[in-house]
């Protein structure tokens, strides 16, 4: 296809949403009660399970905090369909749990229809949302505010990465971990370099390719979903997420002459296997892109450290953002108001 040149036009509703990330995360984290409510009212529950309600973005959040929860506090997460309840009419024992729905709108009816089932089913209920005046915040025990302000671009940002520092605020507050909260007291300054990572080569890189594979591995395979489903959404790309370990379980085979493959990584446990999974992949004529030196094969680039791989692992997302925003442009499309997609989704 012909790119449409990048032009000096007016800032998109998403750059400058981009560029705000890093005080709606400030604003976010300045609620010290709500969160610390809520986490208190964890470590007095001390469940043996949290479930998370979510669609979208908001569900890649979730992922995220199933991660997040897993490695630090050792409790299982699992994600509910809310189709579950808003079409099949089935609740389910939740008595020894904790629920945390999240959701930008508080308003999707299966959300709040599945958040309303698993609080009569004994879950304490936690909401994250962005409208703290919702059906979803009214429905639960505690309600953190995104506290993002208006979101008018159609892809979210801001509101995912405040869902991401929530869901680690409340994880935080939950264990009490100072490593984490320290890193999070100093995200906003962290997030603002991330923004201004260069990952122009990615972009060369994908010329007229139309589709690509994004390679995560614990925390960073949510980060992939969101950046897969953002290419998807902002640039009309077929992109799909992969664990590095899955993708060689059958999508592999289709990795050849040239085929995009996107590796993101953190200085982490994982570092190492997913890196060795994009040279494999490089190995069969893929063209590889990564955020860790370990893979020989594929092109650097840049990212954040920020103290904490949690947190690392969240600046890739807004590097990513500031890049795929730029990205959408350059192929004449306005990332704002893509085909198809409306703001906010209602689903039953």
């Amino acid at each position: 296809m012909t790119h449409a040149p990048t032009t000096a036009a007016a800032k998109t509703f998403m750059r400058a949403e981009i560029e705000e990330i890093p005080a709606a995360v400030a604003r976010l984290l300045a609620q010290r009660d709500a969160i610390g409510a809520a986490g208190e009212a964890l470590r007095a529950r001390d469940p043996g399970l949290v479930a998370t309600i979510a669609r979208g973005s908001s569900d890649h959040a979730s992922a995220f905090f199933k991660y997040a929860v897993e490695l630090s506090a050792g409790v299982p997460v699992a994600s509910l369909g809310p189709s579950i309840m808003s079409i099949y009419g089935r609740s389910l024992k939740l008595s020894n749990a904790a629920a945390v729905s999240v959701s930008q709108s508080g308003k999707s009816p299966d959300i709040v229809a599945m958040a309303e089932a698993a609080k009569a089913s004994g879950a304490l209920s936690i909401a994250v949302t962005n409208t703290l005046d919702s059906p979803l915040a009214a429905a639960s025990d505690h309600a953190i505010g995104l506290a993002a302000g208006e979101e008018k671009s159609v892809a979210a940002t801001k509101t995912f990465v405040n869902s991401v520092v929530a869901g680690l605020a409340l994880l935080a507050a939950w264990q009490r971990d100072s490593a984490l909260e320290a890193a999070l007291a100093s995200l906003p300054e962290s997030l603002t370099r991330a923004i201004a990572c260069d990952w122009s080569a990615l972009g060369e890189g994908l010329g007229d390719h139309r589709s690509l594979y994004v390679l995560g591995r614990g925390p960073t395979l949510a980060i992939a979903g969101e950046a897969a489903l953002k290419f998807k959404e902002t640039c009309g790309l077929h992109a799909e997420a992969y664990s590095s370990a899955e993708v060689l379980h059958g999508p592999a085979r289709i990795v050849e002459n040239g085929f995009p493959i996107l590796g993101l990584a953190v200085p982490d446990a994982a570092e190492t296997s997913l890196a060795e999974s994009v040279d494999r992949l490089a190995a069969q004529g893929a063209i590889a892109f990564a955020t860790t030196d370990r893979a020989k094969s594929a092109t650097r680039l840049p990212s954040v450290v920020t103290g904490h791989p949690l947190c690392d692992a969240l600046g890739l997302i807004v590097s990513f953002y500031a890049f795929v925003e730029g990205h959408s442009r350059h192929l004449g499309y306005n990332p704002d108001t893509p085909p198809h997609l409306m703001k906010v989704t209602r689903t039953v």
